[in-house]
């Protein structure tokens, strides 16, 4: 504030104009499971605490080697072999607690309720509760959450929906192992027997399970196509955008999956397309493809068929709501005036244009609608503006329509 009186020189810094909005990070994993910590370095051995891994090293230092019945290990091989990703892991197995009858650690005794989680006595949040603290923590959330093995349980895809919606993230669901197709088409109704019958743009729903190499036991195995598809997507983000669906993406490091299933790219009755045509995301492999991660649409599809049924189309909103509330930290209780929403608008304006440069978005903008702003709204400080924009769809059916011209038959014989 200027002084009332100076017999001299002096700059005052004015603050005015747009402001670059910070876009978020979406290529986060949260993933929540049970770990041998016992076999790791007391150091490092942690019980519903939120731990940032970001490579394979890491991921060995704090939640040990590849174990029979732990799930944690197994989903970190899994992100990481698609070639991106920041994993955030919230382990839940306690081997003080969870022992069997000879007093040995036994994840089997970990239970769906652990996995959900709680805030216990001492008022820490655990299990994917724990998700909630990461902002404070790392400064962002998890925007993939995944839960293998555990995620079968209609409890754990009930809460891992509710999850998903707190933090604008998306919720990758498996059905059971052995699951038949017959079996994953009617799970989607309420007559189902397996965890499917959801309406949610926030879930993901995956089927079949993937076969896998192991080493350590010199032969193949199950595992879930839930973790894969978590480092499809981040690989994704990473190499081409989080407004590219994840779908048609080939899935590294598998050897085949649980159940084949016809995939013809111009065949409408394939049980690929049929999966898909009922909001499960599954694997497509004809000749020569290799297996592909196959399937745009959340579990809201088809119940909804708004453009936000599509994957991408979510997240892409969830990265424009996000980030711009975040940058407007800068202006919040600034007094109101012309230059204040002025700068609001044209911020949000140079952000979409960027993302409209990238791809993300064809088109969009930020206004300040009058109506919308009544004198005794202002008044009580609250201000309201439109934005409207919107994010290229996946291109997920092409159409030729062929004609047999016979005027093109004029051209025999020459001139």
């Amino acid at each position: 504030m200027p002084a009332n009186f100076l017999h001299g020189v002096e700059t005052i810094e004015i603050e005015k104009g747009p402001r670059p909005i910070r876009v978020v990070k979406t290529a986060v994993v949260g993933l929540v499971g049970t770990a041998p910590i016992h076999t790791v370095d007391e150091a490092n051995r942690t019980v519903n605490k939120p731990i940032l891994i970001l490579n394979d090293r890491d991921a060995v230092k704090y939640f040990g080697k590849q174990t029979f019945g732990y799930t944690i290990p197994q989903a970190l091989d899994a992100i990481f072999d698609q070639g991106a990703g920041i994993v955030i892991v919230v382990n839940v197995f306690d081997p003080a607690v969870h022992k069997d009858t000879n007093n040995q650690p036994d994840p089997t005794k970990v239970t769906g309720g652990d996995i959900i989680g709680s805030v216990d006595a001492s008022g820490q949040r655990t299990g994917m509760q724990a998700f909630l603290d990461c902002y404070n923590l790392f400064g962002f959330f998890p925007k993939i959450l995944i839960a293998p093995v555990y995620c079968t349980q209609n409890s754990v895809a009930s809460e891992m929906n509710v999850m998903a919606g707190k933090l604008r993230a998306v919720a990758i669901v498996d059905a059971p192992i052995g699951t038949t197709f017959q079996q994953a088409i009617t799970g989607r109704g309420p007559n189902g027997t397996i965890n499917f019958n959801y309406s949610s743009d926030r879930m993901i729903l995956c089927y079949p399970h993937l076969k896998v190499y192991d080493t350590a036991i010199n032969a193949e195995r199950l595992e879930p196509y839930s973790q894969r598809l978590a480092g499809v997507i981040c690989a994704k983000d990473v190499e081409k955008g989080y407004w590219w669906s994840p779908s048609n993406t080939e899935i590294k490091g598998i050897v085949g999956v649980e159940r084949n299933l016809s995939a013809m790219i111009n065949d409408p009755d394939s049980e690929v397309n049929i999966l898909n045509e009922n909001g499960i995301v599954t694997t497509f492999n004809s000749y020569g493809t290799g297996i592909r991660a196959w399937g745009n649409r959340s579990a809201a599809w088809p119940s909804v068929t708004h453009p936000k049924n599509f994957i991408n189309i979510r997240r892409t909103a969830d990265v424009i709501h996000e980030s711009v509330e975040y940058s407007m930290l800068q202006f919040l209780d600034q007094p109101i005036t012309n230059a204040l929403i002025d700068a609001i608008c044209e911020s949000l304006n140079k952000f979409i244009r960027t993302l409209v440069a990238r791809g993300a978005l064809l088109d969009g903008r930020c206004s300040f609608n009058k109506s919308k702003n009544p004198e005794t709204e202002i008044a009580l400080g609250h201000l309201t503006f439109d934005i409207d924009f919107m994010p290229p769809t996946p291109a997920e059916r092409i159409t030729f329509e062929s004609f047999i011209n016979i005027e093109y038959l004029k051209n025999l014989g020459g001139k």
